[in-house]
């Protein structure tokens, strides 16, 4: 079996509000749990009880990815501080490129 290349380079990663999307999905799937409560025992009845569940862990499970972008949206802003008190701007291989840190070829 070839091993497969990629014909094309991949885009970028699109950014938007991460933390606005996350933070509403989770609302969503708690509504969505609370909505259900009062009907619990006709899910009961049907054997459908994995519906209330299946919303109380998306939104536990909300919360922990609000936890994480809410994390990595503070070390992005960090990081990009940091490179605006050194003066530089991040580039696809980083701050200074591909070859930061190699000196001159000594030869």
């Amino acid at each position: 079996m070839a091993k497969w290349t990629a014909k094309h380079e991949a885009p970028e990663p699109l950014e938007g509000p991460v933390v606005a999307t996350v933070t509403g999905g989770t609302i969503v799937w708690f509504a969505l749990f609370l909505v259900q409560l009062p009907f619990y025992g006709w899910f009961a009845d049907r054997d459908l009880l994995w519906w209330v569940w299946c919303c109380a862990a998306g939104g536990v499970l909300g919360l922990i990815g609000l936890w994480y972008v809410r994390g990595r949206e503070a070390a992005l802003t960090r990081h990009a501080d940091a490179l605006a008190a050194r003066g530089t701007q991040p580039g696809p291989e980083g701050p200074a490129g591909p070859d930061a840190g190699a000196g001159p070829a000594q030869g």
